[in-house]
């Protein structure tokens, strides 16, 4: 096989992109917090590298375990001279908190909510009243 460049002029085989795929956002994130969530208990970050497999660096998973923390999507406490690291929270949670976010940046919570409300679909329409406990007609009583 000849290696030509790729449309983008990256060098590989035929023409194939050999980078990585880049991951979409929040998505090595979600990828950690699940890892911490199999954990038999508090871990490490080495433990989590070693889970997630690939070509991640150690200082790429230190830094999504302290924006997770940030978050308050996982713990962690000093042990000897590392943490180790317990997830507080699942990917819902995870999404509900990136949500969350958003709104609380937001000056107008009332006028985001009505969007975000008249967006969604029938069915999760009628999830969100469940949720709240509000009658199908919109009313509290």
């Amino acid at each position: 096989m000849r290696e030509q460049a790729g449309a983008d002029g990256v060098d590989g085989v035929d023409g194939v992109d050999e980078r990585p795929r880049r991951r979409g956002q929040g998505e090595l994130e979600a990828q950690v917090l699940a890892v911490l969530r199999q954990a038999p208990g508090p871990v490490n970050a080495g433990w989590v590298l070693d889970r997630l497999g690939g070509d991640l660096a150690y200082t790429t998973v230190m830094t999504i375990l302290t924006r997770l923390q940030a978050k308050r999507a996982v713990t962690r406490e000093r042990v000897g001279r590392f943490f180790e690291w317990c997830a507080t929270s699942d990917e819902a949670g995870l999404a509900a908190l990136r949500m969350r976010r958003v709104l609380d940046a937001e000056s107008d919570r009332e006028a985001v909510l009505a969007r975000f409300v008249t967006t969604l679909s029938p069915d999760d329409e009628r999830l969100l009243r469940d949720l709240l406990g509000l009658p199908e007609d919109g009313t509290e009583d």
